[in-house]
């Protein structure tokens, strides 16, 4: 695979789940009272883009650790980094759910004044607990696929879990159970869910010693020659 489309499919990869989400944003306007799920929404997307760097910078390092072990010849060491980073994504993910859940009756009120928006929040925040649960860890599982070379894996994943189960699942809670923008959110925790699983799989499933192998041809075949 040349560097260009390497670089297309790393675009894909990470590109994919966030349009997905500011979907939701667009489907908003068309519920019931689209002015308040509107802003909802806005805030729940905001909130989420906060809270994901910290498993968005799990996902990077480990990345960087699982393909600088498999290209010395460590495949045990890259297994090893996988275990620890999805430990260190399930702590993580247990602190900012409980955190979302504590704080759901005053998160509102950083972005809004209206009560009826701040108690709305109040409604959806244990929902965006699990969500960030979720996403901790296939922020992880992400880092981990990409460090292995799998990003065209990672982007087919994301293309299923978001586009042809969660936003389907979204508009089926929203509109037909008219569960409205809850239901909009609950549809995408379901393709979040698929991902997780699909990934985790992925992962369980990887031959490490094969990996450092071909991570090992790899760097020999793009060396250049000596003069």
């Amino acid at each position: 695979m040349d560097h260009k489309q390497d670089t297309r499919i790393s675009f894909a990869y990470y590109s994919l789940e966030w349009w997905a989400f500011e979907t939701l944003v667009l489907l908003s306007g068309l519920l019931p009272n689209p002015q308040l799920e509107t802003s909802v929404l806005s805030i729940c997307l905001n909130t989420g883009i906060l809270l994901f760097m910290i498993p968005s910078g799990l996902g990077y390092s480990v990345s960087t650790r699982v393909s600088n072990e498999l290209g010395s010849g460590q495949p045990q060491a890259a297994k090893l980094a996988t275990r620890v980073v999805v430990y260190i994504a399930l702590f993580l993910g247990f602190v900012l759910t409980l955190g979302m859940t504590l704080l759901r009756h005053v998160w509102g009120y950083m972005y809004n004044n209206e009560q009826e928006v701040v108690a709305y929040i109040a409604k959806m925040l244990p929902v965006l607990g699990i969500s960030f649960f979720i996403d901790g860890l296939h922020g992880s599982l992400s880092g981990v696929l990409t460090g292995c070379g799998k990003q065209k894996i990672g982007a087919t994943v994301n293309l299923g879990a978001f586009y042809l189960a969660g936003i389907p699942m979204a508009v089926l809670l929203a509109f037909v159970f008219h569960l409205n923008g809850m239901g909009l959110w609950l549809g995408i925790v379901c393709g979040s869910l698929i991902k997780v699983l699909l990934f985790a799989s992925v992962t369980w499933t990887i031959d490490w010693s094969m990996e450092a192998t071909k991570a090992k041809d790899t760097v020999f075949g793009s060396s250049l020659p000596v003069a």
